[in-house]
């Protein structure tokens, strides 16, 4: 059976959920398509690329947010971000990779972007889109790490509070606030 690119990115989310990035390999990928992993590189160049397509893949299945002003935009935006990389096994990690070497996973800081310059950040909003996407990658990296060693009963931890995410959240935007308006 002939697959087109968007089956194979399809099945390598499958298998990131059930198996975890380390184990998602052109060769599981090729064995769950009942191909030879040769045949992926028809669609892909490299792991890398697959890896970008799989991140953009995660993010495009969010509803992102478009209404509110600036700050329940980025608000919102950091939140969907969690939520969405979360939704499957090691995605937080897998994503920020990806957006952190430049291969994919843009939107998010495309969208924080666009929000941060309609609040009047001007030149401070590249910087700001980047600092937000640290904290959120970072708290959903932890958070993940922390839920999946639990689950493994690595650690006899309980699951951590949602509100934690929410609370410096808003520190970060507050932060924000305070050098947009010190500029003004």
């Amino acid at each position: 059976m002939r697959y087109h690119r968007a089956d194979v990115v399809e099945r390598a989310v499958e298998v990131l959920d059930r198996h975890g990035l380390a184990d998602l390999s052109m060769r599981r990928l090729g064995a769950e398509l009942g191909v030879q992993p040769s045949a992926l590189y028809h669609h892909f160049t490299d792991k890398q690329t697959l890896l970008a397509a799989i991140a953009d893949e995660i993010l495009q299945r969010a509803a992102w947010p478009t209404s509110g002003d600036w700050i329940e935009r980025v608000g919102a935006i950091c939140a969907t971000l969690r939520d969405a990389v979360l939704a499957y096994r090691d995605g937080a990690e897998l994503v920020a990779t990806v957006q952190a070497f430049g291969l994919g996973g843009r939107q998010p800081y495309d969208l924080l972007l666009a929000a941060l310059h309609d609040g009047g950040l001007g030149d401070l909003a590249p910087v700001a889109a980047r600092t937000l996407l640290h904290y959120v990658y970072g708290h959903a990296v932890d958070e993940q790490t922390h839920l999946q060693a639990a689950a493994a009963g690595a650690i006899a931890d309980e699951p951590r509070e949602v509100e934690d995410f929410g609370v410096g959240l808003g520190i970060v935007i507050a932060g924000l606030q305070v050098v947009h308006a010190a500029r003004r």
